[in-house]
């Protein structure tokens, strides 16, 4: 597969979505001597707060999709709950990466549960529910406790439930099915740990992986991530060949972030990939000669690939809207004032509970240490495992 020429200086880089996704992509864009193009209906948006041009309007009006086309050289998403009718109508008007087809497998939980297995990586054993009768069949199929989502939408721990007996299982599916056609119902797994790692590929193939990071979730949402990941050297290279094998069969252009979980066995099992920069690898803007944002950058440029090697360990603690204060404001003075911490705030002007409103990273002579400053920062006396 031969590169394509890169972008000359100066073009102009489309992104669908003005989250702060969007946000550190522009950034990196500028610095790389990129300019940026955001469409998003909130023209406050913490993308559209530092692109050169804003689109405003939906997502997938074929209006604002027409408009965001003719003033990029080539564009992409910032998350994946975007229409992929949309993104399929740009794909026939400018480069778009990664592929709408690639977008349709992640939306999908069913198709891309499928798209795992077949590409040989293992999952959670699971069943696709669209009716009272697929339920009994499940619960005869798979072991209790399971894990009820929808097949799509959903994300930071929306539209699912985890279910403990048949009857709970049966409410839930109930439940969701109200708002979803077609459910996944999986086993849960005996869970030791959460790993990610994020793929960069890009249209002459070349290939680089991150580092796995290790992250902990509460409530559903990310909250801490930290590489390199305090696993065995085996679970760490199995990690990385069932993240390459994904992005090789599923031909991706751009970033793909698979999330996994590893068992109290060891085994390591995808639960989703996400094909976009990801929140775990916000570590990388301090950690990496080359952070997420840049790599995206620089595939979507035909730039060559950067470097993905930790200069040093390193963590991300997620700033949610309920670390503000009561009166609104948050203790940034206090924060700052943790040894090599830094601070990323998105621009977004409410703070609502559950909503990622920033960052906190550290780098540190080790993950445990890098873990305990943001940490502190945020608040907390970690103990440490």
């Amino acid at each position: 597969m031969n590169a394509p020429a890169p972008l000359p200086l100066g073009s102009t880089i489309g992104i669908l979505g003005g989250g702060q996704l969007g946000q550190m992509t522009a950034i990196a864009a500028r610095r790389l001597g990129y300019r940026t193009v955001v469409l998003d209906p909130d023209p406050a948006s913490p993308g559209a707060q530092v692109a050169d041009q804003l689109v405003q309007g939906p997502l997938d009006d074929p209006a604002t999709i027409e408009a965001l086309a003719q003033h990029a050289s080539v564009v992409t998403y910032e998350f994946e709950n975007v229409d992929a009718d949309a993104v399929a109508a740009l794909e026939r008007q400018v480069p778009v990466h990664p592929s709408s087809q690639l977008l349709r497998t992640s939306q999908h939980r069913i198709r891309e549960k499928t798209a795992i297995q077949r590409l040989g990586g293992d999952v959670a054993p699971f069943r696709a529910v669209s009716s009272a009768a697929d339920l009994e069949d499940a619960l005869q199929a798979l072991r209790l406790p399971l894990v009820v989502k929808t097949a799509t939408g959903g994300y930071d721990g929306k539209g699912q439930a985890v279910v403990a007996t048949a009857d709970e299982a049966r409410a839930a599916c109930d439940r969701l099915l109200a708002v979803s056609d077609t459910l996944i119902v999986e086993e849960q797994v005996s869970l030791a740990l959460e790993l990610s790692v994020i793929c960069a590929r890009d249209e002459a193939g070349h290939l680089t992986t991150y580092p796995a990071a290790e992250n902990r979730h509460v409530g559903g949402i990310l909250d801490v991530s930290s590489a390199p990941a305090r696993v065995s050297t085996d679970v760490a290279r199995r990690a990385d060949v069932v993240a390459r094998q994904l992005a090789e069969g599923l031909d991706l252009v751009g970033l793909l972030c698979v999330e996994m979980f590893v068992d109290q066995q060891g085994h390591v099992l995808v639960n989703e990939m996400a094909p976009r920069p990801h929140n775990s690898g916000h570590h990388t803007l301090e950690a990496c000669a080359t952070s997420q944002f840049e790599q995206l950058v620089r595939i979507l440029a035909g730039l060559p690939l950067g470097d993905t090697t930790l200069a040093r360990p390193a963590a991300m603690a997620n700033l949610l809207g309920d670390w503000w204060g009561p009166d609104g404001e948050l203790p940034v003075a206090r924060m700052l004032g943790v040894p090599g911490v830094v601070l990323h705030l998105y621009g977004k002007a409410a703070a609502r509970p559950g909503r990622k409103m920033g960052h906190l990273t550290a780098v540190a002579n080790t993950t445990d240490e890098a873990v305990e400053r943001v940490l502190t920062a945020r608040g907390e006396r970690p103990a440490i495992p």
